[in-house]
């Protein structure tokens, strides 16, 4: 047998994810954004560029593609934020600030867990062309808007943390280095000695309890913000909190990529482990120019991860507003004579919009309920000699086990008429 890739997986119920998509879709609709769709893969120089050469993404995880005609080295997408802002700069879009979603698969070559997948979905909201501290806060409470009043998300709680700009992150860089003596660097495990020297601010990503614990008296961004920074970052605070919006300062979140400044942010859940992020974003100033753009374009974004959203939602499915299925017709032809009167029932049936099934395979009338059965049928249309001679359909209500002979010409009518009653 040939299994499926190892980090991959298939999705054989579509209820859930189509649920979280049209819920998505409905919700940034009353935001304006715009639904868009780029490549699933680029240009390799796009993310090595964007994400920062020392990143974990880039470093090891990301897909190269043999291109079998061209010199570019070419990448399956890890994320979609650096695609997007291609798009906006390839495009020429005039227009800002501009407000777009996409959906779709990304891959990263990680170690397969809870919630974490080599071919996993994201959506990614992004709004490009806006430097003000209101669109921070207008994408954050629509997430949060999001999670609790449309998903009903009860476990999840907002992380928030203030980069400064460019010149605060230098200096903050130095009083980080400043701060890593050489014992305590000593102390540190592999993964972070080498971020010290090539990353520096990915040690505070760091999962290890001896890390952490050392990293707790490391300064504060906050400590090291400009004069401009301080106020944007106590203007954020006050919004969310005038929006009703509860969040934890978590002062030494950086986010993994090196394109983020200013506004950084994770919503987190308790019921996802230790990878407890699920959506998570920030402000990047400089990318649009760093990808080819004539000028900066200050921008915000982020991104939620379909699968990890997924986990959360199936621990509350019975209270989801889950869309119905439709009533399910079955239609039964009792000898191969029949089938092409079953073939003509069909059809009608479908083309006044009914979900209709037909048992083309046959079998006996026992067999064939027992199928229906199975397929939680709503209604067993049985057609044998009497019935085809006859012109009429023998139609079954599977939940209450009644039967009528009904005339082929008033069949939709007899349906109409058994579904409101």
């Amino acid at each position: 047998m040939i299994t499926r890739v190892k980090g991959t997986q298939d999705f054989l119920d579509l209820t859930l994810f189509n649920f979280l998509l049209a819920t998505v879709k409905a919700h940034v609709s009353t935001y304006d954004y715009t639904q868009i769709e780029t490549p699933l893969f680029e240009q390799t120089q796009l993310f090595t560029r964007s994400l920062g050469e020392y990143t974990d993404v880039v470093k090891k995880e990301m897909f190269s593609v043999m291109m079998r005609d061209e010199q570019d080295q070419v990448c399956l997408r890890p994320e979609a934020t650096a695609s997007i802002v291609r798009a906006f700069v390839e495009n020429g879009v005039q227009q800002t600030p501009w407000k777009v979603f996409t959906y779709g698969p990304m891959f990263r070559y990680e170690r397969p867990q809870k919630g974490r997948f080599r071919q996993f979905h994201q959506v990614s909201f992004e709004v490009i062309g806006s430097a003000s501290v209101a669109q921070d806060v207008e994408l954050i409470v629509m997430l949060d808007r999001l999670f609790h009043e449309r998903l009903l998300l009860t476990d999840v709680a907002l992380l928030i943390n203030y980069l400064g700009c460019q010149a605060d992150r230098v200096a903050y860089e130095d009083a980080v280095r400043a701060f890593l003596t050489p014992d305590k660097v000593a102390r540190v495990c592999s993964t972070c000695s080498e971020r010290v020297q090539k990353n520096l601010l990915r040690i505070f990503d760091c999962k290890t309890p001896t890390c952490q614990e050392l990293y707790a008296t490391a300064p504060c961004t906050a400590d090291t913000l400009c004069g401009t920074c301080s106020k944007e970052w106590q203007q954020l605070q006050e919004w969310l909190e005038m929006l009703s919006v509860s969040y934890v300062y978590k002062p030494r979140l950086v986010r993994g990529l090196d394109y983020y400044s200013k506004t950084v942010f994770e919503f987190v859940s308790g019921g996802l482990g230790a990878q407890n992020a699920f959506c998570a974003g920030g402000r990047y100033d400089q990318l649009v120019k760093q990808v080819g753009g004539k000028q900066d374009e200050p921008s915000v974004g982020a991104a939620l991860g379909i699968e990890r959203v997924l986990l959360l939602l199936d621990g509350i499915r019975d209270r989801l507003p889950l869309p119905v299925k439709p009533a399910l017709h079955v239609v039964m032809p009792m000898s191969e004579a029949q089938v092409p009167l079953a073939l003509m029932v069909s059809d009608e049936l479908v083309a006044h919009g009914l979900t209709t099934h037909l048992m083309a395979e046959g079998g006996s009338l026992k067999a064939m309920m027992r199928r229906a059965n199975k397929m939680s049928a709503a209604y067993a249309l049985i057609i044998g000699d009497d019935e085809q001679q006859a012109n009429q359909v023998m139609l079954k209500d599977m939940n209450s086990g009644t039967e009528q002979r009904v005339a082929q010409s008033a069949l939709i009518e007899a349906l109409q008429a058994m579904s409101k009653g």
